[in-house]
């Protein structure tokens, strides 16, 4: 019996992201998967590299959690529209603990194939994270941006 693409989508936000259960990822995410994100520095190829994904957003926010907004599937293509929420309680990109409540807003768009997510596109509002940590260097820069003539 085999799962549709929207399944393996629901499974991956669900098991793996919100319940941490890190060996769905080696049944769902193919061994050459690809993320491709503007805001994720290195590459991240593999289960594994997907895995240090999810425990560096967990590091830094241990009640992670995704709310899949909506899931559109055509052919193997499958999008993800999703908010995630947490408590920053563990340092995350050189941001010490502040244990603010964040929201950030994003959308992934995965390809599949034979029931594995062979690479992931994903766009999320990571200055919107940053300004809700506080950062201090967002606030130079709009400082910056609005004394400039």
């Amino acid at each position: 019996m085999s799962v549709s693409p929207k399944e393996v989508i629901r499974r991956l936000y669900k098991e793996a992201w919100n319940e941490r259960k890190f060996d769905v990822i080696d049944q769902l995410v193919s061994q050459s998967h690809g993320l491709v994100a503007p805001n994720v520095s290195g590459a991240a190829v593999g289960p594994t590299a997907y895995k240090r994904q999810i425990a560096s957003l967990v590091a830094g926010f241990p009640d992670l959690r995704f709310v899949v907004e909506e899931i559109i599937s055509e052919n193997e293509k499958v999008v993800a529209v999703w908010t995630f929420s947490g408590t920053h309680r563990g340092e995350f990109l050189g941001i010490a603990p502040t244990n603010k409540k964040i929201s950030v807003a994003g959308i992934t768009i995965h390809q599949i194939a034979n029931g594995k997510i062979l690479d992931s596109h994903a766009a999320w509002d990571s200055l919107g994270l940053v300004r809700q940590l506080g950062g201090e260097l967002v606030h130079k820069l709009e400082r910056r941006a609005v004394s400039t003539p």
